[in-house]
């Protein structure tokens, strides 16, 4: 893209390291640069568009606490080191699991590394060395598949609670059978269009938020009839790909 010399760039990240010098190089160009999703090491953006994984990873330990009563054993099915958007929500589920509920323990922590055959396979592993888990957060699509599809293999459905992050029709199904308790929801939409947005204030002389942090929406069962649940998990835009 730079030696196309195009006029912006928006890039989300899978590690925050390894695309440093592309965009330093970006910059040195003069090619305005906005991150979003996922973070990089690098303090040339325009505008870095992001959910607070950080503050969803601490809902998400919450939720799952109130599940299992506030008591027992949890697990962790991970995405892949690197990825700074997902080690967030890890690290804020960690975080909050130690320092508001005492009487909740992780136990295993696994990557999947962003596949959902490898995903399944740790959550396999969780569940076998600890058969009296009370449940487990699975921090990305991937892992979140893969522990649907372990926790249904072992006709745990309904028994181990589950709390998941991203969307898909897997995860919908998984939802309305009650093989998931509660969904944690990107807009992800939203955060392109905010990218593509403050690219082009960049480059019409405006100076766009440097910021932006989205919230991620908890949705159980009884929300998907919800007209704005509907439109955020099942979105046109999607129907006309």
């Amino acid at each position: 893209m730079i030696s196309r010399h195009v006029d912006a760039l928006a890039i989300s990240a899978t590690d925050e390291r390894a695309l440093v010098a592309p965009l330093q190089r970006a910059q040195k160009a003069g090619i305005p640069v906005t991150v979003f999703d996922s973070a990089v090491n690098f303090d040339g953006y325009v505008s870095f568009i992001a959910t607070d994984n950080y503050g969803a990873g601490c809902t998400a330990a919450r939720k799952l606490a109130s599940l299992i009563g506030g008591k027992g054993t949890v697990g962790m099915v991970m995405q892949k080191p690197g990825g700074v958007s997902t080690e967030l929500r890890e690290r804020g589920f960690a975080e909050t699991i130690g320092k508001e509920f005492p009487s909740v323990r992780i136990v295993a922590r696994q990557y999947g590394m962003a596949d959902p055959a490898r995903s399944r396979a740790a959550a396999e592993n969780i569940l076998a060395a600890h058969p009296d888990l009370g449940g487990i957060f699975a921090s990305s699509e991937a892992s979140s598949i893969g522990s649907i599809l372990a926790i249904r293999s072992r006709n745990l459905s309904g028994k181990i609670k589950l709390v998941t992050f991203d969307f898909s029709d897997t995860h919908i199904d998984a939802l309305t059978d009650g093989t998931v308790d509660v969904m944690l929801v990107q807009d992800p939409f939203r955060m392109g269009y905010e990218a593509v947005k403050s690219l082009a204030e960049k480059l019409a002389g405006a100076t766009p938020a440097r910021h932006q942090e989205l919230m991620a929406r908890v949705i159980v069962k009884s929300d998907l009839d919800r007209p704005d649940v509907r439109a955020l998990v099942s979105p046109e835009w999607l129907k006309r790909k």
